[in-house]
């Protein structure tokens, strides 16, 4: 039969509720601009009634005018039933909106109330109560391991605050110190005597200039040697 007759042609969707809103206000629109045509001429019309003065050009004045106005009455009320019906329009696909977000919604919870169900068969409150305890276990350990390495070792000096106070007030104060360890400096080089005559004899060695000094008895040589 449907080589003959041919398949049903599928239908084509209808319009959606925000196509038919849109439809709605350009229609709504296009009454506006007409009925805003009407009152400029409506306003004419005034004009020449204030001006004319025959009785029967006013009449004439009148009629237009008259007409004018039903077509501008007709003009509002088809856009006060144009603008109810948008607004129904709009609570409709307000509401269908709503449905949808309900159904996503629905959805969605299920989806989660399935996974958690599966989530709670693989797992069992006794491995987790077992798995906290050894977490706690290994903590005290380490914590009794860090304590172990922190303790400092055992020293064969014990010193309590009055050895200590001893000790500090022996040493005095920075200046005696330095002073005396200048002294004992002093003490530890040699003596160096001045020789009494031109014969007597000196030993090689550094002087106070820091320059070699040279072993000589005669003074004649050892100016040779000085710079």
């Amino acid at each position: 039969m449907r080589r003959f007759f041919g398949a049903a042609k599928p239908q084509a969707p209808g319009p959606s509720l925000n196509d038919m809103g849109e439809t709605l206000e350009k229609r709504a629109t296009s009454l506006d601009e007409r009925i805003k045509k009407l009152d400029v001429e409506l306003i004419g019309y005034r004009d020449q009634l204030k001006k004319t003065k025959s009785p029967a050009i006013t009449n004439q004045i009148k009629q237009k005018a008259a007409r004018v106005m039903q077509q501008k009455k007709m003009y509002e009320t088809q856009r006060e039933q144009l603008m109810s019906q948008r607004f129904n329009l709009e609570q409709a696909s307000f509401a269908a909106e709503t449905m949808m977000t309900t159904a996503m919604t629905v959805q969605s919870m299920r989806d989660a109330n399935k996974t958690m169900k599966q989530q709670f068969k693989a797992t069992k409150i006794e491995d987790i109560e077992d798995l906290y305890d050894d977490m706690e276990d290994l903590l005290e350990t380490n914590n009794e391991i860090q304590d172990t390495l922190s303790r400092s070792f055992a020293s064969p000096y014990d010193i309590d605050e009055a050895d200590l106070e001893d000790e500090l007030n022996a040493l005095g104060d920075l200046d005696e110190l330095e002073e005396l360890e200048g002294e004992n400096i002093y003490a530890a080089e040699p003596s160096r005597a001045e020789p009494t005559s031109a014969t007597s004899v000196r030993l090689p060695g550094v002087n106070r200039a820091g320059t070699p000094a040279v072993a000589t008895s005669n003074p004649t040589a050892l100016s040779q040697f000085e710079f």
